[in-house]
């Protein structure tokens, strides 16, 4: 860093959205654009004496591809990146192939009209890069940081006033997870058995790009993974995953519990937001339920799991050491809403061993 800004590199074929990029990240006082390149093999000479921080890259670019550009990156000279891409489906399966690759997170961008779309999302582009920078490979000491103002889950529903139904036979298990979170989870689910506890996932993800991920687990783990629609029972040995764009939320109905997808307002910057799934585990499951927070930077998620704990839920935090950012599990940790610390190897393990105590 220098004079202790983030230093950005924009990657884009777009000369507009090289501006618009620029323009939109430079309104912040933390960040500054050191260049921006039409193409990898710009990119490639001005990091031959530029060292950016951080790397936004757009996928579809002429002379070479965002992602064959990304794996040559990670290989000789590791830096956070931050991927560009298309509302697509097909652009979802792109950008999973280079959250595999190693970038750190996603900035969607639509066909038409790509300027202005930036524009309306310039805060979540401002802490997609932020998150990026505190991101390994390149760690960095915590900064502070600005904090922008933001809804809580009271936005979706009220705190929970008293305690949920005594014990059940079956748990649920809540999850949320943010930057590094689409790897981290796929080591976590494939870890578990096909009888594992009915599971419920907040990952920050874009709209479209939740069905794919979903897809992409279901085929590589044991138990059934799915994008979660309203009225999805959580059920022993499925997974449902909140899809991108609207807020997921557990409920008791008779002795079943159902996941209720429901549009909202942002909550704690994000939507789906994690304080929201975990506030309603906290109203609707008590202690029949197990939270567990994940990579990710910022806060979402600490309130909603200090109420899952005050509840009477088991509760549990992905250590620093195994964190792409260790930013959401030490805010709930701080908050006093996390019962134990554990690698990330060790999460499945630990999580069914809270489910059968």
């Amino acid at each position: 860093m220098r004079n202790g800004k983030i230093r950005v590199l924009v990657v884009d074929d777009s000369a507009s959205v090289r501006q618009t990029m620029t323009a939109i990240l430079e309104t912040d006082p933390e960040i500054e654009v050191i260049a921006a390149a039409q193409d990898p093999f710009a990119a490639a000479k001005i990091m031959q004496t530029e060292v950016p921080d951080v790397v936004t890259l757009d996928v579809e670019m002429p002379r070479m591809d965002g992602i064959t550009f990304l794996r040559k990156l990670m290989s000789q000279c590791p830096l956070p990146v931050v991927m560009c891409s298309s509302l697509t489906e097909a652009g979802s399966e792109t950008l999973l192939q280079a959250l595999e690759a190693g970038a750190v997170d996603v900035i969607l961008k639509p066909k038409m009209g790509v300027a202005d779309y930036l524009s309306e999302h310039c805060e979540q582009i401002r802490q997609a890069v932020k998150g990026a920078a505190r991101a390994r490979p390149m760690a960095r000491r915590d900064r502070p940081m600005r904090i922008e103002p933001r809804q809580t889950a009271d936005a979706m529903l009220p705190a929970a006033t008293g305690y949920a139904m005594s014990r059940t036979t079956e748990m649920v298990v809540c999850i949320g997870a943010s930057t590094g979170g689409t790897e981290a989870l796929r080591e976590v689910l494939e870890a578990l058995p096909a009888n594992a506890p009915g599971t419920v996932i907040v990952q920050h993800m874009p709209e479209n790009f939740t069905r794919s991920f979903a897809k992409r687990l279901d085929d590589l783990c044991a138990v059934d993974v799915k994008e979660a629609k309203d009225g999805d029972t959580v059920m022993r040995g499925h997974v449902l995953i909140a899809p991108g764009g609207k807020h997921t939320m557990i409920a008791r109905q008779g002795a079943r519990y159902v996941v209720s997808v429901r549009e909202g307002p942002l909550v704690s910057r994000h939507r789906p937001s994690v304080d929201v799934l975990f506030r309603s585990a906290a109203r609707y499951a008590g202690a029949n339920a197990v939270g567990v927070i994940m990579t990710g930077m910022g806060d979402d998620g600490a309130r909603g799991m200090a109420e899952m704990r005050e509840a009477g839920a088991r509760t549990l935090a992905q250590d620093e050491a195994t964190s792409v950012v260790f930013g959401m599990p030490k805010e709930a940790i701080a908050r006093g809403g996390v019962e134990k610390t554990v690698p990330l190897e060790h999460i499945a393990r630990e999580v069914l061993r809270m489910a059968n105590r």
